[in-house]
């Protein structure tokens, strides 16, 4: 992920340009990405946002939204992170080593004792002979390790078909020492496996050879074997795959993409959302080359474990997404203008980037088929685009209204310039207003509970705020109810106590809001010399 994409998290909303400008690597994760990891270019690791189960590694489960840093794997040279959605964090330095933090409930951190959770970065103990680490992967309780010798290491849970309940795995091979509960996959261990992914309960390995294996959960046939027996506990051969050569496989929750030598793309499994690309709702059994001309010859794609969507970079570096984006069911692949595959993580709670011809269409008379008339001024929009992005207008154009054939509805509630934004916001996922402005779209989208909007807006206030405003948003925080608008307003102004009460703003604040901020705000430690 690229800095100038930070500005659509609010965990980053807070970050000084400075400290910015210092960025190496970042890597988002949890629950709505309200967690975030950051490798600074002389190698500091930071952690912030939300802390539950230890998730950030910092020594305890209380979250903070400016960065603190995590002293044990400061330095390390980290190579990449890994998450599971179960709550549990991995790291990779250059040199191998794998450290592991957060949730433990079903010994997917992969250390020898039973505690539920690590508050700090552990080392995973493993007896390689001298072989060496070079990828991780997470599923939503599991994890996977693959070695620079193509061995695939796996910890954490499983399902047990014989007593349908879950378990830590046990049925594998067991590394040395045989204490440990990290287990070598067993599979044809002369082969070398060079690729891996998870799923929400379900693995998929790559070897040299091009040959693919899959093992894990199977109830929408997510491992391609044709069939959706519950359970493989062993790795099984995807024969439908054996006339071509793969090169890379992703994992979502319960479907996969598989890259060929060639540059064509194979897909199969769950396809609820229509994450298969294939323009149906109906799951897969067996891999099945999905045919997209504009791609042409796909280059790279990407998958989440935690999501159902699914994407590709095609010729001259487009990329395209299909899946469940922004709440909704995209069934065939959809050129987009991200940057990168890694991107598409944004569309689960953050902006997206919809098709040009969308954005074109918003005000235009030509192709309007309904006038929304606000303070005398007409907004040409589309019925359709209105009702499958927001669940107001859905019901609202729903019947008896559509037999009306109704043409023009009159609004007054909110002003013409928000307005307009709001309805544009549905056609391009992005809005650009002034700080007030913005603060009545954040009262608008909370009225029409448009959480992406709202999260939109307030990541944008966020980042305008100041000493000289921070009370007032603080204040119209509390009116309209926004706790997370109030809670970041609060930190600012702790943060910058001593210019904040010397502010106007401070001056002009009602006084029952004020004892509640300064009581609060002793209570933070914001006057402690």
């Amino acid at each position: 992920m690229t800095s100038e994409n930070l500005r659509y998290y609010p965990i980053f909303s807070l970050l000084e340009p400075e400290f910015m400008s210092k960025i190496h690597m970042v890597f988002v994760y949890g629950s709505s990405e309200k967690c975030g990891l950051i490798v600074t270019k002389d190698g500091i690791l930071y952690a912030l946002g939300n802390n539950k189960l230890g998730g950030l590694g910092i020594g305890d489960s209380q979250g903070t939204l400016y960065p603190t840093i995590v002293e044990v794997l400061s330095g390390k040279d980290i190579k990449t992170f890994a998450y599971g959605s179960g709550g549990h964090v991995l790291a990779l330095t250059s040199k191998g080593e794998v450290y592991s933090w957060g949730c433990n409930t079903y010994r997917q951190l992969g250390h020898q004792t039973t505690d539920r959770t690590y508050h700090v970065p552990t080392s995973v103990h493993m007896n390689l002979n001298e072989d060496l680490i070079v990828d991780i992967a997470c599923g939503t309780n599991h994890t996977l390790a693959l070695t620079a010798n193509g061995k695939v290491y796996a910890w954490g849970k499983k399902y047990d078909e014989e007593t349908n309940s879950n378990s830590s795995i046990t049925n594998v091979v067991r590394a040395t020492p045989t204490n440990s509960s990290v287990t070598l996959i067993h599979c044809i261990l002369t082969e070398k496996f060079v690729c891996i992914s998870c799923g929400d309960k379900f693995s998929v390995a790559v070897k040299d050879n091009g040959e693919v294996y899959s093992w894990g959960d199977n109830s929408c046939g997510q491992l391609g074997l044709g069939n959706t027996s519950q359970i493989k506990e062993h790795p099984s051969k995807v024969t439908a795959l054996a006339e071509v050569l793969i090169k890379k496989v992703v994992c979502g929750y319960g479907h996969c993409l598989a890259l060929s030598d060639e540059g064509n793309l194979y897909v199969w499994g769950a396809n609820n959302y229509g994450q298969l690309g294939l323009d149906t709702n109906l799951n897969v059994y067996i891999p099945v080359k999905l045919k997209v001309p504009e791609m042409r010859r796909v280059l790279d794609i990407a998958a989440f474990h935690y999501g159902n969507i699914s994407v590709a970079m095609g010729d001259g570096n487009l990329i395209f997404m299909w899946g469940h984006c922004l709440g909704l069911s995209i069934k065939v692949p959809t050129i987009t203008r991200l940057k990168s595959i890694y991107d598409a993580q944004l569309h689960s709670e953050g902006p997206s980037y919809l098709n040009d011809c969308v954005k074109q269409a918003f005000d235009d008379p030509s192709t309007s088929d309904l006038t929304i008339q606000v303070q005398g001024k007409p907004i040409h929009v589309h019925k359709f685009i209105l009702k499958i992005r927001c669940e107001y207008f859905k019901t609202m154009l729903q019947e008896p209204w559509e037999e009306n054939k109704q043409c023009v509805i009159k609004h007054e509630l909110f002003s013409y310039d928000t307005y307009r934004a709001f309805l544009k916001y549905l056609y391009t996922d992005d809005f650009d207003l002034p700080l007030e402005n913005t603060l009545e779209l954040l009262k608008l989208a909370d009225a029409y509970n448009l959480d992406q909007l709202k999260s939109h807006c307030t990541q944008v206030i966020i980042g305008n705020i100041t000493v000289e405003n921070v009370l007032s948003l603080y204040t119209k925080a509390i009116a309209f109810e926004f706790t997370n608008l109030k809670e970041c307003c609060f930190n600012f102004a702790v943060k910058h106590m001593i210019a904040v009460i010397h502010s106007l703003g401070f001056v002009e604040l009602d006084a029952s809001i004020m004892k509640d901020f300064v009581i609060k705000a002793i209570e933070a430690g914001a006057f402690k010399t």
